[in-house]
């Protein structure tokens, strides 16, 4: 059996200690991850059908039109690498969004840790 793995202690260059985070920061911090993780998600299904799904129905598919190009041909020329184009697109903008609300959160916890350090009268 093995013995259980320890770090040694590192004198000259010690690991910092985090930065203290109040339980709205935290709760914040949580939010935005869940929800990027939850995009990537959604935005990679989407492209693994374009990608992979598309193609397996592309006989089915045939007699659709687009563009005046059956479907299966256009998503293979041009459509996928518009689909992909908009889903990065759709990424940069919704993160975006979720960065401004995580900055006001923070934002608000610095008001809040400033007004509490502040001297009372």
């Amino acid at each position: 059996m093995a013995a259980p793995h320890t770090t040694p202690p590192n004198p000259v260059n010690p690991l910092p200690e985090p930065p203290a985070v109040s339980e709205a920061m935290a709760h914040a911090h949580r939010r935005y991850w869940r929800f990027n993780l939850a995009l990537i998600a959604v935005l990679m299904t989407i492209g693994f059908a374009v990608s992979f799904v598309a193609p397996l129905f592309a006989h089915a598919l045939d007699g659709l039109r687009f563009a005046g190009f059956s479907l299966p041909f256009y998503l293979g020329a041009q459509g996928a690498i518009l689909i992909y184009v908009a889903l990065v697109v759709v990424y940069i903008v919704l993160m975006q969004r979720a960065d401004r609300v995580l900055q006001a959160a923070r934002e608000a916890d610095m008001a809040i840790r400033q007004a509490s350090q502040a001297p009372q009268r």
